[in-house]
């Protein structure tokens, strides 16, 4: 039994380094890839442990799961961001795909205050303390740089076919997550994604103040992680019997 069991870790072992290093290609240099490896193969013996395969697809699917989270997990306190605003996010992140779902439409930032309890300035002031989120890896984290998960799907030099499936379907999902948003969302995020104009020349661009600039940036944003991540937990949903 504690063979069978080692065997599993040794054969999976190539499946957490493919998604630690997925994770850390999108992080600071400053976090070493073998400590995410570390954690992840944490992840994984409590996959072995626990998987039950009269209720779980596959085992590699279940691993992933665990392995992710575990990752995701150790990195969560290492961004030096304010607790209160990292649950913020959630909150926003919550609210948004509440309406969206009850309404099937983006909802207006008046919508979004009010499911949230707030006036539209409290709301936009939400925004304002937010401007540090980024698309990252949807973890909250907030450890990822603002164009991390943009530089990732546009970086042509992976070989590995199963990084090339996760990125094209990455690609895909945030191109139809960006479709959906308001125009006006859209087109910030061009501007500084893809044409790079800082929140300052944006603001010139549209006639408006940098700040106003940076909180649609950031609401739209908000969806984009709200659109990807339900997307992606329907996509790992371990199917049942």
């Amino acid at each position: 039994m504690q063979a069978a069991r080692e065997q599993l870790i040794l054969d999976h072992l190539p499946q957490v380094r493919w998604i630690a290093a997925c994770i850390h290609e999108r992080l600071p240099a400053s976090i070493s890839q073998e400590d995410l490896v570390s954690t992840g193969i944490v992840g994984l013996i409590q996959a072995i442990d626990r998987f039950d395969p009269a209720r779980n697809a596959s085992l590699r699917t279940y691993a992933e799961i665990r392995i992710r989270g575990a990752i995701l997990d150790s990195i969560r306190g290492l961004d030096g961001i304010d607790p209160h605003k990292r649950k913020r996010v959630r909150v926003v992140e919550t609210a948004i795909t509440k309406l969206q779902q009850r309404n099937g439409s983006a909802p207006a930032e008046e919508e979004i205050a009010a499911e949230l309890g707030l006036s539209l300035t409290e709301y936009q002031t939400w925004l304002t303390e937010l401007r540090g989120v980024s698309l990252g890896s949807l973890d909250s984290s907030g450890t990822e740089s603002e164009s991390g998960m943009i530089a990732f799907l546009a970086d042509p030099h992976y070989e590995d076919p199963a990084v090339a499936i996760e990125r094209n379907e990455m690609r895909a999902l945030l191109t139809e997550g960006i479709r959906s948003l308001p125009e006006q969302e859209q087109l910030v995020l061009d501007l500084y994604f893809r044409q790079e104009l800082t929140l300052a020349e944006i603001g010139r661009v549209l006639n408006m103040h940098f700040t106003r600039a940076s909180q649609i940036k950031v609401q739209a944003v908000l969806r984009l992680r709200s659109f990807i991540e339900s997307r992606l937990k329907k996509r790992r949903m371990p199917v049942t019997g």
